[in-house]
């Protein structure tokens, strides 16, 4: 994408690249992306899921590139998957290509149904002061529940 003017969303995101520059900068800064132009499709009824995307990160050396991220993030409009799987793929492509000190993305769908959800997945795992969250159980219920705080 850098430097060249063609303008071909791929057909996939197995076919699609993100590609990165090096950091400018030797200090912690976060760099945010921003869309409401995101759409997949749902895995069991093939119907258009649309959503918002937010990717907040500190790069470490190498900066994920503006357009290669918007063509990426095309190449979904006919890929079926549920929205979390989705959501936690683009995490991990995104962390592949750029390999940031931290990364955490957003996805709000649209309601469908009657209920919107949203996704939110992070990298590392767990942010610091705070323990990992527990897969969930085949019974759907969580491994560990949370404790309040006081």
């Amino acid at each position: 994408m850098l430097g060249r003017s063609e303008a071909r969303v791929p057909a996939s995101p197995a076919e699609a690249r993100l590609e990165t520059f090096p950091n400018p900068a030797r200090r912690n800064y976060r760099i945010h992306f921003e869309t409401s132009d995101f759409t997949s499709l749902c895995p069991i009824t093939g119907q258009a899921d649309f959503a918002k995307i937010e990717i907040d990160y500190i790069p470490n050396k190498l900066c994920v590139e503006s357009k290669s991220l918007k063509f990426y993030l095309a190449s979904f409009r006919n890929e079926r998957g549920f929205n979390e799987a989705i959501t936690n793929r683009i995490l991990d492509d995104f962390i592949r290509a750029c390999e940031p000190r931290e990364a955490n993305i957003t996805a709000s769908f649209s309601a469908r149904g009657g209920i919107a959800l949203t996704v939110r997945a992070s990298f590392p795992d767990h942010p610091k002061g705070r323990g990992p969250v527990e897969p969930a159980k085949s019974d759907g219920s969580a491994g560990r529940r949370p404790t309040a705080r006081r």
